[in-house]
């Protein structure tokens, strides 16, 4: 039960969570979130709540983007020059504090240290012979 919960509804549930997420209302959260304990107790495991999900996948997207100088949001995600935290946007609208990148850069910058940051696979080298 727990396998297919993960492999339908969860999946339904999170498809591109980290976009959405953020700009959720409180009533919308808890009407999902009761999606997540009906199944609960159906299955009769606990399951991870969606807050716990969003978190995860949000600072797995962003450290996964502040790693990458070829990704297009790249240049929002750039380190401040002590390399402890991310540099952050001023920001006027609710709206806009609520979008994923800066969710992406306040999330990380909680943290009492950043993660490191994953590298890139290096180019392969042509010897020549």
């Amino acid at each position: 039960m727990h396998t297919f919960y993960r492999g339908t509804t969860e999946s339904i549930l999170t498809s591109c969570i980290t976009v959405w997420y953020g700009g959720c209302t409180a009533s919308c959260r808890k009407t999902l979130q009761r999606t997540v304990k009906e199944a609960e107790k159906i299955i009769g495991a606990p399951l991870l709540s969606l807050q716990d999900i969003y978190r995860t996948r949000m600072a797995r997207k962003a450290l996964s983007i502040a790693g990458d100088p070829t990704h297009p949001n790249h240049c929002f995600l750039s380190l401040l020059p002590s390399g402890t935290r991310i540099r952050s946007l001023q920001v006027r609208t609710s709206r806009l504090r609520d979008s994923f990148i800066h969710q992406a850069i306040r999330m990380p910058n909680s943290l009492p240290a950043l993660p490191p940051l994953p590298s890139l696979p290096s180019a392969p080298t042509y010897s020549g012979h």
